[in-house]
């Protein structure tokens, strides 16, 4: 069952609302959900992460409100690696990740044990002593990364893990996610198209809070130009989706 959005709206403080009735489901597998920045993207992850609540509607998994008496449980299930991400100042690698684990509710030997195993699963497994202040940045993305594999939940939310990796960090993250469990389902924003038609099942496209295209990448490719060369259909079909819901909004 996905994560279910239902007559959601929010806005953050002296801004008009991002999103404004959405209506929508998060499908099941691996999910790219594109759009130009300030589209509302991370709006829509944070919201279905709990970290922000809606300040209309609902947002549901399995049963679980993300709000309210329910949130704990549902937070257990979902994992959430916003584009910036929150360093502990003084902690190893290992340290951050087992802390991230601790925080939902594994406990604390479980949350050790399992944040090696983790950073092993982003190849940073040796750099697990590390402090985090030492590595690049797109290894601190991957701690991200490790982070949010590392309680086992069943969602993770991804918004723009690949800012900052190099061509072989970003094939090392491609990797994780291929040899991810068919159990777990993976929802990444980003404006990027690449590798679209080789690791995801299902595309998303939102334009100014609204969603403007949910479907199978085989449906998503299908609205590229006709002429368009096979490595640049997926740009061809998000440039002609975007232009066509721009037009009927003006």
């Amino acid at each position: 069952m996905p994560i279910r959005f239902s007559s959601c709206s929010f806005g953050y403080r002296r801004r008009q609302r991002v999103i404004e009735n959405l209506d929508c489901e998060l499908p099941p597998g691996r999910t790219v959900f594109l759009g130009p920045n300030g589209a509302g993207k991370s709006t829509v992850l944070g919201l279905a992460s709990s970290a922000l609540s809606p300040r209309t509607g609902q947002v549901v998994y399995e049963g679980l409100s993300s709000t309210g008496r329910d949130v704990g449980a549902y937070r257990r299930r979902i994992a959430w690696m916003p584009q910036q991400l929150a360093r502990v100042p003084g902690l190893t690698a290992r340290d951050q990740v087992a802390y991230a684990g601790w925080l939902k509710g594994m406990s604390k030997s479980d949350a050790w044990h399992q944040s090696l195993r983790a950073l092993r699963q982003v190849e940073l497994g040796d750099r697990a002593e590390d402090k985090i202040d030492q590595l690049s940045g797109g290894q601190q993305r991957r701690v991200g990364v490790a982070q949010a594999l590392v309680h086992g939940a069943e969602v993770l939310l991804l918004d723009e893990p690949t800012a900052g990796m190099d061509p072989r960090q970003r094939q090392v993250f491609l990797d994780v996610l291929g040899n991810l469990s068919s159990f777990v389902h993976v929802v990444l924003a980003t404006h990027d198209t690449a590798d679209l038609d080789t690791v995801y099942d299902n595309v998303l496209v939102l334009l100014d809070g609204k969603l403007v295209f949910s479907g199978s990448v085989e449906g998503f490719l299908a609205h590229a130009e006709a002429g368009a060369v096979p490595g640049r259909r997926a740009d061809s079909a998000y440039h002609l989706l975007t232009e066509r819901s721009h037009a009927c909004v003006s």
